[in-house]
């Protein structure tokens, strides 16, 4: 008996913690719905406003609604937006929802009281209606708004990185906007209005009215790759607003040449080969690639790298290539420079390298059995007309 109980006990306890996610999660009610987040405002006479409402499907046929405002007070415009154009009607697919403004233009008077306006959509099926409650105010609070399309910008960090931010003044009051932006460290920020070149701080803006500031951003030659953020602050008469901005950095190579141990300087002879040891460095943030060497010596030299092409180098890393440079047999004893370049992916590196030029010591022997040789001639031709 008390076997049979624990076990109907155990089935119970079964079932109820199966239907216990169904019964936690509220089931989803199928119908069309229009909705606002703020059914309720308070908006100033002389302004243009907008106020956000939803036309929602939730598991329902698709149906077109006629949509119109009702209550309209003389003198007032208003005018229902999707898209940014005027529409006259909508139709949400099933499990979708649209989003319509409704766009008021008050007429500049004295506020008094409130006034109540009423959104319809109306369907074969539906008659929806949503009441809007709006109050007049000769002054709204302080208000500050920021706006931006590219709010995430790319580039590398030699590119001068420009954001174009919309700056509003919903309030009741003309305001002087202080200007900052948070950046990472080292990185250079500043402000300019508009399309100027003059740098501000602080922006005057009109009551219910907008401007456009440029924000340039330009950061430091060793800023490392990846996404930095930036924030910008505008703040005025005891309010503030406030914009995210994404920078991100994609890297570049960046080469330097030089001889081994940083010796820019060898010597060599005429019609001769020497090589000169150099050293190629990748002091960027990403791999430098197809790194091309190359030169300019004087006329009749050879010049000749090995390898002549450096397929790549990881950043921090460093490649060393053998020069061989031959001075030519009309090289007069002295010093020369040769021009070396290694160029990859629009970076290059250059350096000048001194070559001092002396003759073989084959060609000192030479000249001194020539110079005696001339000298016996001119004793034997002494010698032999003297007596005459």
């Amino acid at each position: 008996m008390h076997k049979a109980f624990a076990l109907l006990f155990a089935a119970c306890a079964l079932l109820l913690n199966a239907a216990a996610p169904a019964l936690a999660a509220e089931p989803a009610i199928p119908g069309i719905f229009l909705t606002s987040d703020y059914p309720s405002v308070t908006l100033q006479p002389g302004q243009t406003s907008s106020i956000t409402l939803h036309l929602r499907n939730r598991n329902t046929a698709a149906e077109r609604f006629a949509l119109s405002v009702s209550g309209v007070p003389d003198g007032w415009k208003a005018t229902l937006l999707g898209g940014g154009q005027p529409v006259a009607s909508a139709m949400p697919g099933v499990d979708h929802s649209l989003s319509v403004e409704l766009q008021l233009v008050i007429p500049k008077q004295k506020a008094q009281g409130s006034q109540t306006l009423v959104v319809h959509a109306d369907s074969a099926q539906h008659k929806l209606s949503l009441p809007i409650d709006i109050a007049l105010a000769d002054e709204l609070p302080p208000k500050l708004s920021i706006q931006t399309d590219l709010p995430q910008l790319t580039g590398s960090t030699k590119t001068s990185f420009d954001y174009q931010l919309t700056i509003k003044n919903d309030s009741g009051q003309d305001a002087l906007a202080s200007l900052a932006a948070k950046a990472p460290k080292y990185f250079d920020t500043s402000f300019t209005e508009g399309y100027g070149s003059q740098q501000i701080s602080a922006l005057p803006i009109k009551a219910g009215e907008s401007k456009t500031v440029k924000l340039h951003v330009r950061p430091p030659a060793n800023a490392a790759t990846g996404t930095h953020p930036i924030t910008v602050t505008v703040a005025s008469n005891g309010t503030s607003a406030t914009a995210d901005l994404k920078l991100e950095l994609t890297g570049q190579p960046k080469l330097s040449l030089s001889g081994r141990d940083g010796l820019m300087s060898a010597s060599a002879q005429i019609q001769e080969t020497s090589t000169v040891p150099l050293e190629i460095a990748n002091t960027g943030t990403v791999a430098a690639t197809g790194i091309a060497l190359s030169g300019t010596a004087p006329s009749g030299w050879k010049l000749a790298f090995e390898p002549a092409r450096i397929e790549q180098i990881e950043p921090g890393k460093t490649t060393e290539v053998q020069a061989h440079i031959t001075p030519s047999s009309q090289s007069l004893a002295g010093d020369y420079m040769v021009s070396l370049h290694a160029r990859s992916q629009g970076q290059s590196a250059n350096g000048d390298l001194r070559v001092s030029v002396t003759t073989s010591s084959l060609w000192g022997v030479s000249g001194a059995i020539l110079i005696a040789i001339a000298l016996l001639i001119l004793i034997g031709a002494v010698a032999r007309y003297g007596r005459r």
